[in-house]
């Protein structure tokens, strides 16, 4: 705990405020939508300190949320036995680019984040519904997973292009959201091992990260409360724009 807590006074005051109110509004977003917690982490929180410090912190939120998400619907087995071609390759493919890539830091580093999340909001912003055809699937989902795994390593926004992926394979909306717990999950876990061998990730980081579960959980909360009151599709929207926004500003500013 005092190894923790050193870690967050070395922070200093600012920052640590920016950690959590950054959890708080990336778990409010993903209880209202779904999904979106380590991306607004990842670009917020880099607009302040290195990809791969931000990456540490969101390791534990990211992943007990995730499980969590996973873990309720009842079509675990038959996603597990159609998806793990991608799974797999997530995993393999974050090793290799932490291998090749890695998070050491630098301009090109902020700006990859920030052309990751801006891709991402275009995605969510003008892509329209695709539906692919199931005999794509032997090749494209490996394809899609080594892809998500290498901006993974490189980035820690492990949505592109899973997502835009899932979403064309016209699951039902249980599955769809159990399908995404699922690639995210192997997508923090893939990361987590890639920071722990760079050295990002140890016992200072994860006892922060696990700090940073509270704010998180209690956005969540929050997220679900106003789902009941608002339009999702229109927080939705707003969610894409701003966060293209942010990342189109880190991609400039590098």
């Amino acid at each position: 705990m005092n190894t923790v807590l050193a870690y967050y006074q070395h922070l200093g005051p600012a920052l640590m405020a920016l950690v959590l109110l950054t959890f708080l509004l990336a778990g409010t977003v993903k209880g209202v939508i779904g999904l979106g917690l380590p991306t607004i982490a990842m670009g917020l929180l880099g607009l302040a300190m290195a990809p791969a410090q931000a990456a540490a912190l969101l390791i534990v939120p990211s992943a007990l949320t995730n499980l969590w998400q996973l873990a309720f619907g009842g079509h675990l087995r038959g996603l597990l036995g159609r998806l793990w071609p991608m799974l797999l390759a997530i995993f393999l493919g974050t090793g290799a680019g932490a291998l090749w890539l890695g998070m050491e830091g630098g301009p090109w580093v902020v700006r990859g984040l920030g052309a990751a999340l801006l891709l991402y909001a275009l995605s969510g912003l003008c892509l329209p519904a695709l539906r692919l055809a199931a005999r794509h699937e032997p090749w494209l989902g490996p394809l899609c997973g080594v892809l998500t795994g290498a901006i993974t390593a490189a980035t820690g926004v492990f949505v592109i292009p899973a997502v835009p992926y899932l979403q064309a394979l016209g699951l039902q909306r249980d599955q769809l959201v159990q399908a995404l717990g699922l690639s995210f999950s192997v997508s923090t876990l893939a990361l987590a091992a890639g920071l722990a061998w760079g050295g990002a990730l140890g016992g200072a980081e994860l006892g922060a990260s696990l700090l940073a579960l509270v704010p998180a959980l209690l956005g969540m909360w929050l997220g679900q409360w106003l789902r009941q009151r608002i339009s999702a599709v229109l927080f939705k929207r707003v969610f894409f724009v701003g966060l293209g926004l942010l990342g189109a500003h880190l991609l400039v500013s590098g």
